[in-house]
């Protein structure tokens, strides 16, 4: 099929599926979603010029600007107000009742010097761990805010190692001119010998008993901070700021209560290692609405701790809505994992774009994290050219198989098993991706009760099923380069295919492979158009699959 017949046809089936999703109904409510509640501040401006800030991109401000911060606290609140210019600071640490403006052409500028940082108990990818002071951060805050119309800029550069692959060879001899140091075999650069010796050495980070963030100043440059970073606050509002070059994470609240994301704008590098956009971890009652972001990792991120520490914490995030918003470059648009140990549910995403991410709807997990991913509801996504999946379900994220594929059994189902199930997505429009649905369950915990439907995907291949239970596709229609087979499903079980619409020339519609699969049933979809309706694999019986034509 030639891209204009392709390309028509997809408009087509928006059109079919639009009217189709208008008159479908859902067992739960996109009319009563959860309500967010947001501060409010006094009019008192407290401008940094009066404390000694110089907007000259070389005076380093901190000290006046905390002090503004400082006397606006304790003044009862307002609006800490940051004028057009440039200016070069230190650590900011926010405080209750205080809004951080910055107007247009006004840029905070995070030093590159890392004595400026003090070492401090933070977290890494949801475990307690010694890193370097954010450069923005606030703790046990209510009514906080940073708004405005300028840039918060973490000169992320200074803290991050990057591979020669991922750079061009002018952005290579320029990265080696800054200075720094290579690894041996001279393919990956490190900001400083400490950094190398951490990174190379495999060195933790983590806060085991006994340990302080002192006992780490050996491999302080490795500690690369988060950008923004509230931690038990409550009522809190980012707004209309620009978020960029963050060293690790970009904004990362953590257990806050009452927070709004709106009309911000996240911008890593391709190359940022945990160049996440933003990362919302055990978080309750959330809004993400018109934002931009254009990073090196996943987009918009829920997590909620890791492994043992993240079941103890035992704080999911929860009571979410992310819309309208736009994701260019990133590993997903939308994530959950893989460290969710403390749970998600209830989370509601809608009317969001995603351009050239890796995957659309990210979901990972592994054995060993635990925690219930549940309650999580998406329609009105549009995607264009994903680079790998449209829609991702995977517990088995970063686990090598051995070279024949298989994985390994284990039945026992304990407190470390991840259980991702009650979702339902609707009106999805994919056009180009090298998938379009995979889902990767476990043996001991397939990934269920997942609904499906009125989903229009262009791909090089259609649907991949393993591990999966109570699976339901209604209203799809496939336009896949590879037909042999267009749906895939390996040791899965009680799954509906309804309505399935794909290429005439397709060589096999339906591919039912091992000996667990069963109760597989087909409705509504003419079998007959493809060369070959069903075949059946590797211990796979005839009777796990049963078509109703007519129903």
């Amino acid at each position: 099929m030639n891209f204009k017949n392709r390309y028509l046809l997809i408009i087509a089936a928006v059109f079919w599926f639009s009217n189709a999703f208008a008159q479908s109904t859902t067992a739960y409510s996109w009319t009563n979603l959860p309500q967010i509640k947001q501060p409010v501040f006094k009019k008192d401006t407290f401008l940094i010029t009066t404390f000694g800030a110089r907007p000259d991109g070389h005076t380093l401000n901190t000290k006046a600007i905390n002090a503004a911060i400082e006397a606006c606290s304790e003044k009862g609140g307002g609006v800490v107000l940051v004028p057009a210019g440039l200016w070069i600071t230190g650590p900011v640490v926010m405080k209750s009742n205080v809004n951080l403006h910055l107007r247009v052409a006004a840029t905070l500028l995070f030093t590159p010097d890392k004595i400026q940082y003090a070492l401090t108990e933070g977290f890494y990818e949801g475990k307690s761990a010694a890193r370097n002071q954010s450069p923005v951060s606030g703790i046990d805050l209510e009514n906080v805010a940073i708004t405005g119309k300028g840039i918060i800029d973490g000169n992320g550069d200074a803290w991050r190692a990057v591979h020669k692959s991922q750079l061009t060879e002018s952005q290579w001899k320029e990265k080696l001119a800054s200075g720094g140091v290579l690894k041996d075999d001279g393919k990956t650069w490190y900001p400083s010998e400490q950094f190398k010796k951490a990174s190379v050495g495999n060195k933790s980070m983590l806060l085991t008993p006994g340990k302080s963030p002192a006992d780490f100043a050996d491999m302080k440059d490795f500690l690369r901070p988060n950008l923004i970073v509230f931690n038990n606050c409550r009522k809190v509002l980012l707004e209309g700021v620009t978020f960029q070059n963050s060293a690790a994470w970009c904004i990362h609240p953590l257990m806050c209560q009452d927070l709004t994301i709106r009309d911000v704008r996240v911008k890593n590098p391709e190359y940022a290692h945990n160049g996440d956009g933003m990362d919302i971890e055990s978080c309750k009652n959330f809004l993400i609405e018109g934002c931009t972001l254009d990073v090196g990792d996943d987009a918009i991120c829920i997590k909620s701790g890791k492994d043992e520490e993240g079941r103890k914490r035992n704080m999911p995030t929860e009571n979410g809505v992310i819309r309208n918003n736009i994701v260019y470059n990133g590993h997903g648009g939308f994530v959950v994992g893989s460290e969710m140990s403390g749970g998600a549910r209830n989370i509601f995403v809608q009317n969001c774009t995603f351009m050239g991410t890796d995957k659309g709807l990210r979901f990972k997990s592994v054995r060993g994290r635990g925690g219930v991913v549940e309650k999580i509801y998406a329609k009105d996504i549009y995607m264009k050219d994903i680079a790998q999946e449209a829609v991702f379900f995977d517990l088995y994220y970063f686990v090598k198989f051995a070279t024949d594929g298989e994985r390994d059994m284990r039945p026992v189902v304990n407190e470390g098993t991840p259980v991702f199930r009650d979702m339902h997505f609707e009106n999805i429009v994919c056009n180009g991706a090298v998938k379009g649905v995979f889902v990767r369950g476990l043996p001991e915990m397939p990934v269920s009760n997942i609904v499906m439907e009125n989903m229009v995907l262009s791909a090089d291949k259609g649907i991949e099923l393993t591990d999966a239970d109570q699976i339901r596709f209604k209203n799809v229609q496939l336009i896949t380069k590879e037909t042999k087979p267009v749906v895939f499903m390996e040791n899965s079980s009680n799954i509906s295919l309804d309505s399935i619409r794909y290429d005439v020339e397709s060589e096999v519609l339906f591919s039912v492979s091992g000996e667990r699969s069963r109760n597989i049933t087909v409705q509504k979809t003419d079998v007959s158009k493809a060369k070959k309706g069903i075949e059946f694999q590797k211990g796979a019986q005839e009777k796990s699959l049963i078509i109703n034509p007519g129903k």
